[in-house]
């Protein structure tokens, strides 16, 4: 669909209680995005397909991000239909990479109660996260580097049991919202059951987090009792996060090429991280 005949639908949505104003709203890799004021109150409208290469499904991200405000974790959805969600209005700071190491203390109670909370809460059919699989799938979507399949085989066998939980599993900085009294966490896009440790990977994979850092994650999240077998699976996952956020960037650029985002230095990024975990 045209810009404009985008932005003319958006402003005809029957949840404005006034004229509509729209502004694009910037950071989104996928999306479009827009601010909407209707005079009385400020809303965020996310605007995408199905993406069924990245295993995204708008209708599950729905349900998730219904669930994450039922949890205290994310702004209300007011409104929904294929390919649109409008949410209330956040008034607060996207994080930057260092805000997430700076951030620990804040961040861990935020996963730990996703992780307790919002799946007890999501409706409909259960979504599932395994990077491993999403792994094998990119690479042979694209027919990438064969050996990124044996690597997945062996990074998968690093980790610890743990109980399924569900996970937001794309913790970039832009996904943390601080409006001076509480953070938020936004873009459910890829919610749905998983392992605490993918999260817990995930995050200090995308905030280039050093030993000092993971050490500090880990105690907090696991409230001091961290074995071994524990730290061997961060350090696993977060060279399976590194890859899957690289593969991401590749089938991107293949498949979506939005104008505007460099997917090729995406992945070229976190290539770069994975083989610096990988010879760690």
């Amino acid at each position: 669909m045209r810009k404009d005949d985008l932005e003319g639908k958006l402003a005809r949505l029957a949840c404005w209680r006034g004229p509509v104003i729209l502004a694009p709203l910037k950071g989104g890799l996928t999306n479009l995005s827009y601010v909407a004021d209707d005079g009385r109150e400020k809303f965020v409208v996310r605007c995408g397909a199905d993406i069924p290469v990245h295993h995204v499904f708008r209708d599950r991200e729905r349900a998730a991000s219904i669930a994450a405000f039922e949890a205290g974790l994310s702004p209300e959805v007011i409104y929904a239909e294929p390919g649109i969600m409008v949410l209330r209005f956040i008034d607060g700071r996207t994080f930057g990479e260092a805000d997430l190491a700076a951030n620990i203390g804040r961040i861990v109670p935020l996963l730990r109660s996703c992780h307790a909370d919002v799946g007890r809460r999501v409706r409909g059919p259960a979504n599932a996260f395994w990077v491993f699989h999403v792994i094998r799938d990119y690479v042979r979507l694209i027919d990438a580097d064969p050996r990124y399949l044996a690597l997945a085989d062996e990074l998968e066998r690093a980790q610890a049991p743990m109980p399924i939980v569900f996970g937001h599993h794309d913790l970039l900085p832009g996904n943390f919202m601080d409006d001076g009294r509480k953070l938020w966490l936004i873009d459910w896009e890829y919610g749905a059951f998983g392992t605490a440790m993918f999260d817990l990977a995930n995050l200090s994979s995308n905030g280039a987090f050093g030993a000092a850092e993971d050490a500090v994650l880990l105690d907090a999240y696991f409230e001091g009792k961290v074995t071994d077998d524990l730290r061997r699976s961060l350090h696993a996952m977060k060279a399976a996060s590194a890859l899957r956020e690289a593969l991401w960037g590749m089938v991107s650029n293949v498949h979506l090429k939005t104008p505007g985002i460099d997917y090729s230095a995406h992945a070229r990024e976190y290539l770069r991280r994975f083989e610096q975990l990988l010879s760690s």
